[in-house]
């Protein structure tokens, strides 16, 4: 998820941070994952009622807002960058399962000899017709993504992570643009398939014209469950140009740790709301 390749030089000045109530959690079932190296973010607390807390429990504060889920996102940005030659592998596949990291996936196609790639998955207590409200409405300007808020904006991304359903954003088309930052190119809606898959596909020039110098899928898939919940996969594809500018928006280093963290953020926080609502 490419937003922080835009205005990352700008000073800005951090939020003032209120009190917050930094109590354990308490005991809490553990996400099942398969990298050993998972580093569990929703683990800092959230403001609010006690019982709010609680992963999975529907919260009306938006998704990584404030000075310490900030400080949160970017210590994990940075941890990931400096452990990529150990970790970086199986990053790559992060809660995927089986087969499922190679699997064709709609919107393959339009990227069809990438570079790279990831695949990421998690697992839902939820139906997918209740999964598919929060990425249907994923945009800047729209519901946001779901991740640290406060950090994305430092970048001038200006998001507001939704913690609702909304009503204007439930039926993205194909051929529409969503936005990851107001100033930089958008990625276009190329596949809508309620409830089960939604791809994006994102190039800084035409992607019909011979200037383009590189090309990358963002692609949502839900798949329904045996036991009535679902399995949510996002892949990225990734193809660039020889030149240095190319690599470095396209390339695997720094993209693919960045893109990572904030996957993995939005994923954790698709479930915590879907399960909320359900």
């Amino acid at each position: 998820m490419p937003l922080f390749r835009h205005q990352l030089r700008k000073n800005v000045s951090l939020p003032s941070w209120p009190h917050r109530d930094l109590r354990p959690l308490g005991d809490r079932p553990a996400l099942r994952q398969d990298d050993r190296y998972d580093i569990e973010e929703d683990n800092i607390a959230a403001a609010g009622n006690p019982d709010d807390r609680r992963f999975g429990r529907h919260t009306t504060r938006s998704p990584g807002v404030g000075v310490l889920a900030a400080l949160e996102g970017a210590a994990l940005i940075l941890w990931n960058l400096v452990a990529t030659p150990f970790i970086g592998r199986k990053r790559l596949r992060w809660g995927t399962v089986g087969t499922e990291a190679t699997d064709p996936l709609p919107g393959d196609e339009h990227v069809p000899e990438p570079k790279w790639s990831y695949t990421l998955g998690i697992d839902i207590e939820a139906s997918p017709e209740e999964v598919w409200p929060w990425i249907a409405q994923i945009g800047q300007g729209r519901g946001g993504f779901y991740t640290y808020q406060t950090l994305e904006n430092m970048a001038g991304c200006k998001i507001t992570n939704t913690t609702e359903i909304l009503p204007d954003y439930q039926h993205p088309a194909v051929g529409e643009d969503i936005y990851l930052h107001p100033t930089a190119p958008p990625m276009r809606i190329e596949i809508v398939d309620p409830p089960s898959a939604l791809t994006l596909l994102g190039s800084p020039a035409d992607l019909d014209s011979e200037e383009s110098w590189g090309v990358s899928t963002w692609q949502y898939v839900v798949n329904r469950g045996p036991d009535g919940g679902s399995r949510l996969l996002t892949r990225g594809r990734y193809d660039y140009a020889p030149s240095w500018k190319s690599r470095l928006a396209y390339g695997r280093f720094p993209i693919e740790a960045i893109t990572y963290v904030m996957s993995r953020k939005m994923m954790l926080e698709i479930k915590r709301l879907a399960e909320g609502a359900s």
